[in-house]
């Protein structure tokens, strides 16, 4: 008995399967092999189009399905992990009405900013444990007042991950935590935010019906079945965001816990189970896979737009085209603590919701012609994201957020010997990897949702903890002093 779980990422779609029995991975697969294209039509915008997702999961079915061997009819429920806080429209014959405009778009920033100001801070914060901010539902209030003709014409709105689930089961339904993550979730009154739809105007129909996180949210139908090479009839049993998700594979459900990933953003994400939030709203609270009433799992979430995306970018445009990511690594690690003075803001990918949703964009400072070479621009690269995560961290602490132990998958930036040395070299945590990651996590999902599981205990069989990088003490100062040298650009920009 099998489960396939997708990972709907803003760069490609990931399936895994995962046998029941064991809980190893059996494979993996990931489309398109170049990164997937996110439309900027103006500055600060992010949109993609919902219809290349279907087309990428399509090929990773196929192409893990090859790999594994495994015969469809042997696969017993899948599990969605999908990007946050997009925005997917759809009429009533659910065909998308527009392209989805993804997390890291921004032209909703000035809406969420009134809505706070107008509704006030107290009701936000109590409500929604955040300002609506540059979430889901103000991105629909820019559709609404800049696109009439399409609001006109919506029949649902959806997160990304409850398209996939449309396009798989032929219906459309949501989660609690994917609600709370688009700022429709009131968690004062356990219902949908009432007070917002209202101030926006919105139609309460809008909003699909709700599925728990684990449970049969729909099953596989023919056309669907037909199009993946999958048997009919499949439960679809488990869906979260990528965080979330993230969390849930790492085995991060209780108070005090902590994952992070550093993907094409970053995200460091802990479990409470206080109703805490930060009043500038630089981190997020959500509900957690296992949030429900009664039984606070709430997520705080630090996001940092530009992590994996600067990474790349720097490979593509300095002369690195033709080198590993690996082979990068060893260029940064040649050079010392420090990038021996320079330094680099990695804040080039749309608003930063810690830094106040300002857009400063990426900055590189202390450049010395005589001195600095590729790859001291490798390694400030890699620490300007470390440093990042930490003042994002010491942000977190206000929310009772203190991580001592960081769990992550063994992939993207936590690959480097540079990010996850400097991380632990700075946090003073130590970093645990493991063998999982989102595609694997939504399988395990599957496995509870679907009844296969008994509990989370049984779900993490087969997750092994691949290595531990204990903080460099004897570097501590170095650290330190590179930090203090960042963060003083830091704070000169944003006066």
């Amino acid at each position: 008995m099998y489960l396939l779980g997708y990972d709907i990422g803003s760069s490609s779609v990931k399936a895994s399967i995962v046998d029941a029995a064991n809980g190893q991975c059996m494979a993996s697969a990931f489309y398109p092999r170049k990164e997937m294209e996110i439309k900027a039509l103006k500055p600060g915008w992010a949109e993609q189009d919902p219809g290349n997702w279907w087309e990428n999961l399509k090929l990773s079915t196929k192409e893990v399905l090859r790999i594994s061997k495994v015969k469809p009819n042997d696969i017993h429920a899948i599990g969605i992990s999908y990007q946050m806080h997009g925005l997917v429209l759809v009429d009533k014959n659910q065909n998308v009405l527009r392209p989805s405009i993804i997390w890291c778009d921004s032209r909703a920033v000035h809406i969420g900013e009134k809505a706070f100001s107008d509704l006030g801070d107290t009701k936000c914060l109590s409500s929604l444990l955040n300002s609506p901010g540059n979430f889901t539902a103000s991105k629909l209030k820019w559709v609404k007042d800049s696109e009439p003709e399409i609001y006109s014409k919506i029949d649902k709105i959806m997160l990304p991950g409850d398209y996939i689930a449309m396009k798989l089961t032929g219906e459309i339904c949501t989660t609690v935590s994917g609600l709370s993550e688009g700022m429709f979730w009131d968690f004062q009154n356990h219902q949908v935010a009432s007070f917002l739809m209202d101030y926006y105007g919105f139609d309460h129909s809008l909003i699909p019906k709700l599925v728990p996180t684990f449970a049969e949210q729909g099953r596989l139908s023919d056309q669907a079945a037909q199009e993946l090479g999958l048997a009919k009839g499949i439960s679809i049993a488990y869906r979260a965001g990528d965080q979330p998700n993230n969390a849930f594979s790492l085995n991060v459900l209780n108070p005090g816990e902590i994952a992070a990933t550093a993907g094409t953003s970053g995200v460091v994400y802990g479990v409470s189970s206080e109703i805490k939030y930060d009043p500038q709203s630089r981190v997020n609270t959500f509900a957690h896979v296992n949030h429900r009433k009664g039984n606070n799992r709430l997520g705080v979430l630090l996001c940092i737009n530009g992590t994996g995306i600067l990474n790349s970018w720097i490979k593509k445009n300095t002369g690195f085209t033709s080198d590993t990511y690996e082979k990068l690594n060893e260029y940064a690690a040649s050079v010392p603590v420090g990038s021996d003075g320079l330094s680099l803001l990695p804040f080039g990918n749309g608003s930063e919701r810690m830094l106040g949703n300002r857009n400063m964009g990426c900055q590189i400072s202390n450049l010395n012609f005589n001195l600095h070479t590729n790859n001291h621009l490798l390694r400030a690269t890699q620490e300007g994201i470390v440093f990042a995560f930490h003042y994002g961290m010491e942000i977190m602490k206000q929310s009772g957020i203190l991580p001592s132990v960081i769990r992550a998958g063994n992939a993207n930036m936590f690959l480097s010997p540079v990010f996850k040395e400097t991380l632990a070299g700075i946090t003073g945590a130590t970093i645990e990897l493991y063998n999982t990651d989102g595609s694997i996590g939504a399988a395990r999902g599957a496995g509870i949702g679907s009844g296969i599981y008994k509990n989370y205990e049984e779900s993490f069989l087969g997750l092994q903890k691949l290595q531990t990088v204990q903080p460099d003490h004897a570097k501590s100062k170095e650290y330190k002093d590179a930090y203090q040298n960042w963060i003083g650009i830091l704070n000169k920009n944003i006066i």
